[in-house]
């Protein structure tokens, strides 16, 4: 049985999102992730135990935006929990017992060249129809890119951007701050779907909290949304199960649907 999810601001939480997001008094947290020597993101003890118990049972697979370098971060999966399968930089790079999957990553690479426009051509035709972003450009294994936003421009319309982007093989996703830029072969979905098939598995559920993890709840036979993520507004057309919780006790939530799931089939 496979359990996928996304990790940050669905089972993991860093300071700003708790802040933003809030956490009842007296809720127990655990640090999960270090950089520069401090603890900069954290799930709560009951998730993590819950996930430590499902990761006994069952195959899960972290699916995340973030680089392999910025995975490898989390100590939960590095000391905790160890991972046959993690899914980084939106599904460009599959891990494999910690090390590089190179026959996924080869067929990305060659599927970009074939399928959509570069990072920098993409970047300048962005620039060429008026938009201009205020914000810090980062750009991610000449794969795909973002701005940290300080705000919009006047111009700014979601759809219309989006609809300018797919013309090249791109889409976008506005996750907080951050707007992202992705290839559309650059897929969680893609590579989850890799991985049901290597393991000759299905994925039994999923958790995700942003456009860019739709196409892989779409291969999960049950599909989880922290309400406060952007796949909120559009949960009830697509059939995805919404939590009742906001912030890091929505992930506890998910766990918990994950590990009565793993249970009832175990049981079956």
């Amino acid at each position: 049985m496979i359990f996928a999810s996304d990790l940050d601001r669905t089972l993991v939480y860093s300071k700003r999102a708790l802040d933003e997001l809030g956490i009842p008094e007296g809720t127990r947290l655990k640090p999960v992730e270090k950089k520069d020597g401090r603890w900069v993101a954290y799930m709560t003890e009951s998730s993590f135990f819950t996930l430590k118990e499902l990761s006994c049972h069952s195959l899960f697979i972290p699916v995340t935006t973030r680089t392999t370098e910025q995975f490898n971060r989390f100590t939960v999966f590095t000391e905790d929990i160890p991972l046959k399968y993690a899914i980084t930089t939106n599904g460009a790079n599959i891990l494999y017992q910690g090390e590089l999957l190179e026959e996924w990553s080869n067929h990305i690479f060659q599927t970009l060249a074939m399928d959509s426009a570069s990072p920098e051509e993409l970047l300048s035709i962005v620039e060429r129809e008026g938009y201009h972003f205020d914000g810090q450009l980062k750009q991610v294994e000449n794969l795909f890119f973002y701005y940290i936003l300080n705000g919009f421009p006047d111009s700014f319309v979601k759809g219309e951007l989006n609809e300018l982007a797919a013309k090249y093989g791109w889409r976008i996703s506005l996750q907080g701050k951050k707007l992202y830029f992705m290839p559309m072969a650059v897929r969680k979905g893609a590579a989850l779907e890799y991985i049901c098939q290597r393991e000759g598995m299905k994925a039994i559920a999923g958790a995700g909290d942003s456009l860019l993890d739709l196409d892989f709840l779409n291969i999960c036979q049950y599909r989880f949304v922290p309400n406060h993520g952007e796949l909120a507004c559009v949960s009830k057309k697509t059939g995805l199960t919404l939590t009742e919780n906001t912030g890091a006790l929505a992930g506890e939530e998910i766990l918990q649907h994950f590990f009565k799931r793993c249970f009832t089939l175990i049981s079956e």
